[in-house]
């Protein structure tokens, strides 16, 4: 763990190293100025000033050096612990880029969102203690101690005889909170879920009236959450009553018998500046132990964090490019060889089964199917977000396995059933396609979309400025703007998954249409619900539990009178019945 979260210091090694040597000497001069008030208090014999000036000003220039150690201290170890975290959050994020869709299952996406914050933080609080507070208190504590050796070896065996009492007792305190907050996390992975999905689907909330479902199921994981942290807080709270306890029970012991010590000796065997020394250095033990106390605190806590983030980084995305894979997609042909697909290794199910089939570059290939068809787990398969578990998928004659990912994801353009915009203008958002294309590119591939009439409209035109998610357009409007987004990249295939489902009949068939025209090398896969959306495509295939029920063009598949003949007919008399009740039967 410590080896995979070092590789994130990177650039800021120098500052995590200058930050415990400037502690070591803030920590030597602070140890060194109770000795030199104990040499001051015992040169106070009122019959000159000149011992109170010499060392007033040895403790004064003392005092300013140590707050400037101090200062450069905590200013440099700033700069290193949040440098290290800003690091640390950029390669989770980087490595979350590389993840395959099977990987983000795994995780979750709220947990991984609570890995790049919460978690990430705890350890950069926990790193900024170590370079510091984890330096000083160990110092702190083993200077005190050869000190108070130095001045009185048997008074400084009270000292000894309480730390390893307090010790053992701040141990238990973390061994009993550690797998308190393992639950913490994997509660705060629940609530942020919670508020995920709420705030991601705000609008049907509100539409169901389920706001007081939803403030309830919030409530119920906040109360998880605080239930535990507060069981955490209450064990934790007994760090201070303890070390409290056990050092000013010193302290008094040392005052006690330093008292005694000094009256019967003399002051021989023990000075009143030593006795005053002594309790300076048990305050010194005192306050270090509590420090100590935090650290340990902060790292069991951060040790969760630590090793949820590991998890991540450490973690091998189960799609990678192979080693000097194949760059160049010779053609858009597309063949299925056996194919079977299941989502986990752990299911019993396969989503599809024994896939054979060969699409020709340049064809437009229509699919339909009931809900949970697989139709979208066919077509995932292309550009390789996931690996089938039985055969091989070949595109343009290759392997998909057997392509560099990027390559091959370059020549695949994909409009997903769920269209997604960015925050931006509608200009950034089209050329996420091609980030180099002209206006008059962005403009001519909008009007095959049927994306730039409307376009036209908006005040600002294409710079006009999308708000996340892309909820100042509408459902038919973010489609065509995810088309002409895909038509940019200029693919050797085109992959449309039910994303025409919120236009009219009219823009459909204009859409299709200008596919043809425009881009007629270009293989077209359109997933539909509507066969009208197909019935010009090139083969249609029917989908029904994985599998291909029925696969031929549209005058073959109602010659057959089969599923797709019942689909037709359904969805024909529906808009038979429907032109009637509007009075277009005519």
């Amino acid at each position: 763990m410590i080896k995979t979260l070092m590789k994130s210091i990177r650039e800021y090694k120098k500052a995590s190293i200058m930050t415990p040597l400037f502690i070591t000497l803030e920590v030597i001069l602070e140890c060194l100025l109770p000795l030199v008030m104990a040499t001051l208090i015992d040169e106070m014999t009122g019959e000159s000033m000149t011992p109170i000036i010499k060392y007033g000003v040895i403790l004064i220039v003392m005092a300013m050096l140590s707050l400037f150690c101090g200062y450069m201290a905590g200013k440099i170890g700033a700069t290193a612990s949040c440098g290290f975290a800003k690091n640390l959050r950029q390669d989770v994020f980087f490595k979350v880029q590389d993840f395959a869709f099977a990987d983000i299952d795994k995780f979750s996406t709220s947990s991984l969102v609570t890995r790049m914050t919460t978690d990430v933080t705890n350890v950069q609080n926990a790193y900024q203690m170590i370079i510091r507070i984890a330096v000083r208190t160990p110092l702190m504590l083993i200077f005190s101690i050869i000190m108070t050796v130095t001045i009185n070896a048997k008074m400084s065996l009270i000292f000894l005889a309480m730390i390893p009492v307090i010790g053992a007792a701040l141990f238990g305190i973390v061994f009993v909170v550690t797998p308190i907050f393992h639950r913490i996390f994997r509660k705060y992975d629940a609530m942020n879920n919670s508020v995920q999905e709420n705030i991601g689907g705000i609008r049907v909330v509100k539409s169901f009236v389920r706001e007081g479902y939803e403030t309830e199921k919030f409530e119920q994981a906040s109360a998880d959450v605080c239930k535990e942290f507060t069981l955490a807080e209450k064990i934790i709270a007994l760090n201070n009553p303890i070390l409290t306890l056990g050092i000013f029970a010193a302290i008094f012991l040392v005052s006690l018998i330093g008292a005694k010590t000094i009256i019967n000796s003399g002051a021989t065997e023990l000075t009143t500046g030593q006795l005053s020394s002594l309790i300076n250095y048990g305050v010194q033990i005192l306050s270090s132990l509590m420090m100590l106390s935090m650290v340990f605190v902060m790292c069991s806590m951060a040790t969760e964090s630590a090793n949820r983030i590991c998890g991540v980084l450490n973690h091998e995305s189960s799609l990678t490019s192979p080693e000097n894979g194949e760059t160049e997609v010779k053609d858009g042909n597309i063949t299925f060889e056996n194919v079977s697909f299941k989502y986990s290794q752990k299911s019993k199910k396969f989503a599809l089964q024994n896939i054979n089939l060969d699409i020709k570059s340049g064809q437009t290939i229509g699919i339909i199917g009931g809900t949970g068809s697989s139709k979208t787990s066919l077509i995932q398969l292309i550009s390789r977000l996931y690996d089938v578990t039985e055969g091989k998928v070949l595109v343009g004659g290759v392997d998909v396995r057997d392509y560099d990912l990027e390559s091959l994801r370059d020549e695949v353009a994909v409009v997903l059933q769920k269209n997604v915009l960015f925050s931006g203008t509608i200009k950034e958002n089209l050329r996420w396609g091609n980030k180099d294309a002209s206006d008059e590119e962005l403009v001519r591939v909008c009007k095959l979309a049927q994306a730039d009439e409307f376009v036209q409209q908006f005040p600002d035109k294409y710079d006009t400025y999308i708000e996340q998610g892309g909820t100042n357009v509408s459902g038919g409007q973010k489609q065509r703007l995810c088309i002409a987004r895909a038509l940019l990249k200029k693919p050797k295939i085109l992959i449309l998954d039910d994303s025409t489902s919120a236009v009219d009949t009219k823009t459909d068939a204009m859409i299709r249409k200008a596919f043809m025209e425009e881009i007629p090398d270009t293989t077209k896969i359109i997933i539909a619900q509507r066969t009208s959306s197909v019935e010009d495509a090139d083969q249609i295939l029917v989908m029904d539990g994985g599998r291909i029920v029925e696969q031929g063009t549209h005058d073959e598949l109602i010659a057959h009178q089969g599923i797709y003949h019942e689909v037709y007919d359904s969805q024909t008399n529906n808009n038979k019945s429907a032109d009637t009740m509007t009075g277009k039967e005519d």
